[in-house]
C-alpha cells in the first residue's frame, strides 16, 4: 500500500512500486488528462507538477512519487492556471488537444521561473513537449498573453 498526493488529497492504493506514474493517475485515479504517447519520455504528453516542476510521468515509477505533491491538469489551479488557460482559449490554441495539458502544465512553470520571457526562453522551456499539430507558433503568443496577466496578478 502507497500513499500518494494528487491535486491536493491523499490516495491510497496498492499498486507496484515500480508501476508508471502515469497508469497510476489515468487507471486507480481516472485523471484521463494526463496523456499516454510514446512511453519513453521523449514526447512529454505524459507531463504533471511534481513539487512544482515537470516530470514525465510514463518514466516515473510511483515510488519515486511517494511524499511529493502531484498536479495534474485536473488540479492545477490558481491565478496562473486561470490565464493559461483564458490565453489558450483567446490564441485559439489546441487543434487535436492530446499534447494540450503537458503544454499548460510546461508553460505555468516556465512563468513562474521567468514572468516575462522572450522567443528563445519560450522555445527552451517548451521544448521538452512535441505537438502532432504543430501549434508552437500558438502557443508561444498564448504564454506570452498569460504572462502578461500573470505580471499584473502578482
Amino acid at each position: 500500500m502507497i500513499t500518494l498526493h494528487v491535486n491536493g488529497a491523499d490516495h491510497q492504493l496498492e499498486v507496484d512500486p515500480e508501476t508508471p506514474l502515469l497508469w497510476v493517475l489515468r487507471e486507480q485515479l481516472g485523471l484521463t488528462g494526463t496523456k499516454y504517447c510514446c512511453g519513453i519520455g521523449e514526447c512529454g504528453a505524459c507531463t504533471v507538477l511534481v513539487n512544482g516542476r515537470t516530470a514525465l510521468s510514463c518514466s516515473l515509477p510511483v515510488r519515486e512519487a511517494v511524499g511529493r505533491d502531484i498536479v495534474t491538469i485536473e488540479g492545477f489551479q490558481g491565478p496562473l492556471a486561470e490565464a493559461l488557460r483564458r490565453a489558450w482559449l483567446e490564441q485559439d490554441v489546441v487543434q487535436c488537444g492530446y499534447c494540450q495539458p503537458a503544454q499548460i502544465l510546461t508553460a505555468a512553470v516556465l512563468l513562474r521561473k521567468n514572468p516575462q520571457p522572450d522567443d528563445s526562453l519560450i522555445d527552451a522551456g517548451m521544448a521538452g513537449v512535441l505537438c502532432r499539430c504543430g501549434t508552437y507558433q500558438a502557443v508561444r503568443q498564448a504564454i506570452y498573453q498569460a504572462a502578461r496577466e500573470y505580471v499584473l496578478m502578482v
